[in-house]
């Protein structure tokens, strides 16, 4: 048993496919069998049941894949903290996000780190959603994770930087954008372009809107935030979406209005790990350095957008529990 071994079946379990890793690893399908079947024979267990659509881990394969990305996981952040100490300020922070976070959320914390960082190489992989972007941090490539804060993960710590208010984006001219606010009971009666169902910010703005009678209808949907934001600036559609810092502030001039609609809760986001107090220097400094720069403009009608700034190594200890 190797821990090549181990990190193949781990990602065999995770992707549900042996041929999606063989792609993945430039190896053939048989070369990714034969680890996991060195593997069964050395357990004396069966590890992988297939099935129509791949493969699925046995209550065996679950227990040891759960262990084995625990410890995989551990030791790569053990790795990199070794090489900190061995290059000092010339190591690498990786970290992964939707494909609009960099714009919205860090580009002058990117700024500010490079200055102060300037032989520190900052890796970004992109997913398209939160869950894409926990999946690869506990796969155990990432240092951070920039996500929409949702429920515990097991494995991850969460931490807030922002909560962010809910706007009804429409173009000038739309006979709401005129308004000061928009009321949820006001979204009832108009077609609404629709984020990802399956997306945490998704998923949490038709909850809110559930828990408040309104059940919005749509007539258009689309992978991420900007293209809402674009079809409603080209008169194409209205959108409820998070208003994003670097956003116009309610009431500017411009194709695009953004009209608050105070009875939604905010959305937090914010980043993640797999255990803060083992993040390699390097990626605590661009945390807190992100939230130290993010600034989110507070709208009209009580709700705080507050940025919380919040540090990870000096979080309130409710925040710095692991999620399980």
């Amino acid at each position: 048993m190797t821990l090549d071994d181990l990190r193949v079946f781990v990602a065999v379990c995770r992707a549900g496919s042996l041929s999606a890793v063989a792609r993945e690893l430039t190896c053939t399908q048989s070369a990714v069998s034969q680890r996991v079947k060195r593997l069964e024979r050395e357990t004396g267990v069966s590890l992988l049941e297939r099935q129509a659509r791949g493969v699925v881990p046995t209550p065996a394969g679950r227990i040891l894949c759960e262990a084995a990305a625990d410890g995989i996981a551990g030791l790569d952040l053990a790795l990199r903290r070794l090489g900190d100490l061995v290059h000092g300020e010339s190591g690498s922070v990786r970290i992964t996000t939707g494909s609009t976070t960099v714009r919205h959320f860090m580009a002058e914390a990117i700024v500010s780190f490079r200055r102060r960082y300037p032989k520190v190489n900052l890796e970004f992989q992109t997913e398209s959603s939160s869950r894409g972007c926990l999946g690869a941090l506990i796969a155990g490539n990432p240092d951070l994770a920039w996500i929409t804060l949702g429920g515990p993960v097991r494995g991850v710590e969460q931490r807030p930087v922002a909560e962010l208010p809910w706007v009804l984006a429409l173009r000038a001219g739309d006979p709401l954008a005129a308004r000061s606010r928009v009321e949820v009971s006001d979204l009832a009666e108009i077609p609404l372009v629709r984020l990802p169902p399956n997306s945490t910010s998704g998923g949490q703005l038709h909850a809110a809107l559930a828990e408040l009678g309104v059940r919005a209808g749509s007539d258009t949907s689309v992978a991420d935030w900007d293209t809402a934001l674009l079809l409603a600036e080209l008169g194409l559609g209205r959108a409820v979406v998070p208003a994003l810092p670097g956003l116009p502030v309610p009431g500017d001039e411009g194709p695009l209005r953004l009209v608050p609609i105070p009875a939604l809760p905010p959305l937090p986001v914010g980043w993640a790990a797999r255990r803060w107090d083992a993040l390699p220097p390097l990626a605590r400094a661009f945390a807190d350095t992100v939230a130290g720069t993010l600034r989110v403009d507070a709208p009209p009608e009580g709700h705080s957008a507050r940025p919380h700034g919040t540090r990870p190594r000096e979080a309130r200890p409710h925040e710095a529990r692991p999620r399980e």
